[in-house]
Formats: structure tokens, sequence, C-alpha cells
């Protein structure tokens, strides 16, 4: 039976919005329609997320963000890589535009400000009035149309925004000049505004333009990725080489790859040989050796080698897609801290407005004069825009999980970013996160003498196990040429072992403390347990019938760049453990070689999961570092959970945050830009409010001309937005690593 969905997500572009405080009216008016169950609002993506119930007109929705005074575009593909470059065409149309009409804004306000510019000089001449008014004219309703109609339409909706007050400051001062005009005529000249409102609305359009610019380089993450995937491929249909488009392949056929080519699509290699730059899609710097049956990622880049790829996932299943499906993912939601700044901003515009009221009563009480009183509230209304207090958050989330995806670490979850700045606590999993999760058989110990029997049954019941010692025993099997039973019935017990029938005898393969709670007699294999526990290998029993037969040793090796990033967490304050599944004495030998602070074996799924809780009862935020489905249950319950890329689709889809190669120095890296970006989330709205506590009384008490607080408000948030291109320029750091561990 078919689920029914419960809710159609829905993307709708809207163009005209500003600051803050319109991403929250937007926001309030979704949520208020009918059969709307959640609404978000990206300011910087500009785009609205929305989830609805089935049945409800998508139609109504952009009626009533139209109605609130914005453009909607409603978004009807739902491909990632599509929707990246519609943003991007976008945002390349809008920033030539805003350039266009700040040009022409400036050719027309400048003869307007070159009076004043004599002035300093000592110089005083002014041009004709009625000039001024007629350039101030088409500066104030043509220019800034775009102001009226969304201010207005915010204020009848009951708020306010940037616009708002440049169109009510730009009106006061073009308006009073205005009047003053028709009294004295052009006897009026020098003591006229029209270059105040004129030059206000050129300036907040040349700080629209290059935030436009700025927000479009930060959203060069999803350019980047999308652009990996070649638009043709060469398929191999009825023994013929066509070149066909990537979205017409279908998983099963055959992609020929030349050398210097991107690889169109996941898939195995079913001929040839070559190395493959995999740097774009998982970080990793070196190219990677790539043989017969090996997989590849499309996106890739393809070395000197011709190879011939069976494709396995194609369009939105491919890895490329889910990596740009789970960046925008991120980059479109909002953090904690924004909800904050989101209702500051809810209350910024209506507060200002009160506020230049109040600055215009006080000067027109304590001078009598009107002139200073307008010019006092004009430079009030200007000064205040929030729009470097709405940019402050999404510019650096944007900026920082793009530069993260680059180094092939993915972000689900922003909150989990934000979270990851406050880890003071790392728990990793063992196998196949720390250790490369590829055990080898190195010593068996047979009652029988022959070490091959051993081999030969306990293999026999893996063949039902997907785990990584199960792969060594199969591996080491082959290896001996050995001819295993038929595996008649099998059962897996998590966190202990395997039991099953093989050609009708029963096998048991497990640790030693689960040979000990089924009550197995180890009599004779003690001395043999001992001594490979003592020598750190990973023990497992085997038992045949319920009777003893042998042990075998195996060891993991352990990954090059992990005892560096231990080091590194522990050098930058953080208390890293180490839980594993295997015995206490191997658990400890791979974190002595590690220098963890604490290590701990036979740890069964719950209680990894009780070890993160008990972390975090004593007041400590934790990440959890995992593979296997056994980490499942702690990646969920920990502060931040970490799958790495290559382990079970329960541990990624548990986790918030994937690392795309299993490569431990990433951990590292993820703390490094989540730390950078929350700082520069902090550092970017403490100066924005900064410029507000000085700028608003400045031009409270008549200190800030309409003009000088138009050109401080577009340097505020032009500012914002390009201390946020800093950070894409983040890499991991690898100093610690050993040269010979980057290839890794």
């Amino acid at each position: 039976m078919t689920d029914i969905p419960t809710a159609i997500p829905v993307t709708i572009r809207i163009g005209g919005m500003t600051c803050a405080t319109c991403a929250t009216r937007i926001e309030r008016v979704l949520r208020a329609q009918p059969g709307v169950t959640q609404a978000n609002v990206n300011l910087v993506h500009e785009r609205a997320s929305i989830l609805i119930a089935p049945g409800t007109p998508v139609e109504s929705l952009s009626a009533a963000i139209e109605a609130a005074g914005y453009d909607p575009t409603l978004v009807r593909t739902a491909s990632p890589r599509a929707i990246a470059a519609d943003d991007d065409a976008a945002f390349a149309t809008q920033a030539k535009r805003d350039g266009r009409l700040a040009i022409v804004s400036a050719l027309l306000a400048i003869p307007l400000l070159i009076p004043m510019l004599l002035m300093s000089l000592n110089i005083h001449w002014h041009l004709n009035a009625w000039v001024q008014w007629g350039l101030a004219t088409v500066v104030q309703f043509w220019l800034g149309a775009r102001f009226y109609r969304s201010g207005f339409a915010a204020l009848r909706g009951g708020t306010g925004s940037m616009d708002t007050l440049v169109a009510i400051g730009t009106s006061a001062a073009y308006f009073y000049s205005l009047a003053l005009l028709l009294v004295h005529g052009n006897r009026s000249s020098g003591q006229l505004y029209f270059e105040a409102s004129a030059v206000v609305i050129t300036l907040v359009r040349l700080g629209k333009w290059l935030e436009a610019r700025a927000k479009r380089s930060t959203t060069e993450s999803l350019r980047g990725l999308w652009a990996l995937q070649p638009e043709t491929a060469t398929v191999r249909r009825l023994d013929h080489d066509i070149d066909v488009a990537v979205e017409s392949i279908c998983a099963g056929e055959q992609v020929l790859v030349r050398p210097g080519e991107r690889v169109a699509v996941d898939g195995l290699i079913v001929e040839g040989e070559s190395d493959v730059d995999e740097s774009l899609v998982t970080g990793e710097s070196f190219p990677v050796v790539k043989r017969l049956g090996d997989s590849v990622t499309g996106g890739t880049l393809n070395g000197n080698g011709l190879l011939l790829v069976q494709a396995t996932q194609v369009g939105q299943d491919s890895t490329l897609s889910r990596i740009i499906e789970l960046v925008y993912g991120a980059q479109s939601e909002k953090a904690q801290i924004q909800r904050l700044v989101d209702k500051v901003s809810a209350v910024f515009v209506p507060s200002v407005l009160g506020l230049a009221a109040i600055t215009f009563g006080a000067w027109w009480l304590s001078t009598h004069k009107f002139e200073p009183a307008i010019i006092a509230a004009v430079s009030v209304l200007v000064i205040a825009c929030p729009c470097a207090l709405g940019l402050a958050t999404p510019t650096e989330i944007v900026a920082g999980t793009g530069a993260a995806a680059r180094a092939g670490i993915l972000v689900r979850d922003i909150d989990a970013l934000e979270r990851a700045a406050q880890v003071d606590t790392v728990i990793f999993d063992k196998t196949g996160t720390l250790t490369e999760g590829r055990p080898k058989v190195v010593e068996v110990f047979s009652i029988t003498g022959i070490p091959s029997d051993t081999i030969r049954e306990s293999a026999g019941v893996q063949q039902g196990s997907l785990h990584p010692l199960a792969k060594a025993l199969l591996e080491a099997a082959g290896t001996a040429n050995l001819e295993l039973g038929r595996l008649e019935h099998f059962e897996n017990v998590t966190g202990h072992g395997v039991k099953g029938v093989v050609a009708g005898q029963r096998v048991i393969v497990g640790n030693v403390e689960w040979m000990r709670e089924l009550s197995l007699d180890l009599g004779p294999l003690l001395g043999a347990i001992h001594d490979f526990e003592q020598r750190g290998l990973t023990t497992i029993v085997v038992t045949k019938n319920e009777q003893p037969l042998g042990v075998i040793g195996l060891t993991d090796p352990i990954r090059p760049t992990s005892a560096a990033a231990v080091k590194a967490l522990r050098d930058k304050g953080r208390y890293v453990l180490l839980l594993s599944g295997d015995s206490q004495t191997v658990a400890e030998a791979v974190g002595q070689r590690l220098g963890v602070n604490e290590s701990a074996g036979r740890v069964l799924p719950e209680a990894k999961q009780n070890r993160v809780r008990q972390m975090q009862g004593a007041g400590h935020r934790v990440a959890m570092v995992g593979d296997g489905l056994n980490d499942a249950p702690a990646l969920a319950a920990a502060d931040v959970g970490i799958a790495v890329s290559g382990g079970t689709d329960v541990a990624q889809q548990t986790a918030r945050i994937i690392l795309m190669r299993p490569d431990p120095i990433l951990v590292v890296g993820l703390f490094d830009i989540a730390t950078a970006t929350l700082r520069k989330i902090r550092q970017n709205l403490f100066w924005a409010f900064v410029f507000n506590c000085i700028g608003l009384p400045l031009a409270a008490w008549g200190r800030l001309n309409p003009m000088f607080a138009g050109l401080a408000m577009a340097l505020s948030s032009v500012s914002v937005v390009t201390s946020s291109l800093m950070l894409r320029r983040w890499r991991p750091q690898l100093d610690a690593v050993p040269s010979g561990a980057k290839s890794s």
C-alpha cells in the first residue's frame, strides 16, 4: 500500500526582498495561508521553502506573496542542479540590472552633489532649483519606485522594512524641498535638500548592487558542485558509442570515460584502469587508482586511462545530486541565532519609525525650525537600515557550508553546525572510523592443529554477514582455497557475533564474553585467547556443536591520519574517547597508540548511547563519530552526529553531518569551520548592532546628515557580506598530518 504524503514541498523564488524584516513578513504571510504547515524564507537565496497539505493551490501562495509587495516565481523543477543553475542565472541577472540602475542613478545625482562638494572649497555655486527638482524627481520616482512599492506594501501588512525607511526618509527630504521651491521659486536654490534624497537612493542602489555581487559569490559552492557533472556523456549501446544527455542515462548502461573527462555517473569499472581525481567531490587531495570492479563517483576527473563504467546511480540518486541537495538544504535552513535576529528585526522598523517621530518632535520643539527637525528625522530613518542585521547570519551559513562541502564535509543540519562549535567531547567508534575497517586474519589457533579447519567453519557461518570481520574471514578462506559448506541458518547477535547451521553443523563465532554468557567451554582456548589479547589482536572464538574449535586473531590497521586528528582535538581542549566492541585490551592498545584520553572495549550499541547521555548529563557537549549500524543510536543521541561516508546507510541517515571520505582529520576540520562560521556570525551581529547603536544617536542629535547616513548604511551591508567571503578561503589544516598520510 502506498503511503499518502502528508505534506508537499514547494519552492518559490521571491524578488524584492531587501532585509530580514522582508523575510520575516513573507514567512508570516505564508504561514497564515490555509494548508501551509511550514514556511522558511532564505534571504540570501531569495527563496521560500514551503510544506503544504495535499490539495492546497500553489497559486494562492504566489498571490499572497505578491499582495505583500514582492515578486514570486514558482520553482517547478525539483533538481538541485537545475535549482542551483537557476539561482546563479537569477543572481547574475539581478546584479547586472542593479548595476545599470546604480550607474544611471549616480549620473543623475552627481550634479546635485557637486555644489555641496564645492562648498567645502568655499565655492558657492548652485544648480537652478528647477533643474535640481527635475533630476531629483527622476531618481525619486523612477529609480526609487521599488522602495515605494515594497515599503508601503509592508506597512499595509502591519510591519515595515528597509524600503519603508528609505521611502519615508527620502520622501520627507524631497517633499520638504519641493514645498520650499513652490513657495520661494529659484531663490530657494541653496536651501533645498534634493541632493539628500537623490544621493540616499543612489547609495542604497549601489549597496544593493554590491550586495547582489557578493551574495552570488557566497553561493559559488553550489555552482561549483553542479558544474562538476558534464552535460553529455558517451554511452555504449548495441556496440555503438553515442553521445547522449547525462539525464537520459539509465542504471545498468555502460558509459565510456576518456582520459581527462569527468565521470558522468556513479558506477563500477567494467574495463580499464586509471588515476581518478576525487578532490572536488570528496576533498581528497591526491588521485586514487581505480581498477576493474572499483566504484567511481560522478563529477570526479579521470586521469590518463580509458574507463568503461557501468552506471549504478543516476539522476537524483547520484552522489553528486545528493551532495548538492544536502548543501542547498542546509543553506536554506535557519540557525537558532538567526531566529533571534528575526524576532529583533520584526520590531526594529516600527521602533525606528517611532524614534524618527520623536527626533522630529524634539527638534521642532527645541528649535521651532522645520529644517533641522526634518533632516535629523530623515537621517534616523536612513541609517537604521536593518540589512546588515538580516544578512549577518545567512551569508555566513552559505559561505561556511560551501567551504565545508569543498573540503568533503557535508552539513545536513545548520543547528548541528552551530552546536559543533561548542563541542568539548568527541567520541570515536574504532572500527572503520579510526581504523581502516578492513581487518585481516593474522593468527589462528585450532584445537585440531589444522588452522584451515577453524577458518573454514568460521567463514561458513559468516556467509550471511556483511560485518568487516566477516569479510576478513571470507577473504582468508578464499586465499586458502577452502570450500565452504552450505549455510542453512544464520542469526546475527549485535555486538556479540553470529551463529548458524553450516552443512548440518551448529557453528557459533563471536567474542569471548558472549561465549562465557553462553556457558561454552573455553578451557582449551584460554592460553591462545590470553596471548592474542595481550598482543592487541581482535580475538574471536569459534565453536562447533557447542564444542571449542579454535581462536582467530585479527588486526585492523589504524588510519594514517587518526593519531594526528586525535592530537589536534586534544590540543584544542577537547576530551577524546574511543569506544569499541572489541575487548578492553584491544581498545586500550589502539587508544594508547592514538593518544586518546580514554578507551573502552566491549561496548554494545545501547552502551554507546548511554555513554553519550552520561557525558551530556555531566554538562558536556558531545560529538559522536561512527560508520556502522551499531553506532546509529549514539549518533542520534549526540549533540552532533558525524557519519563517515562508506559506512551503513542507517548511520548516514541518522547523523546530521557526513564526512565524504573516511579521514579522521576531517573531524578537526568540521570543528574549525563551525567555530569560524559562528565567530563570523557573532562578529557581524556585533558590528551590525554597534553600527545602529552609534549611528542612531548621532543622527538623532543632528551630527549625521542623510547623505552620509545613506553611505554608512550601504557600506555596513556590503561589509557584512564581504566578510563572509573570507570563509571561502578556508581549508582544513593539514600541517600536523605527516606528509605520507595526506595521500591516504
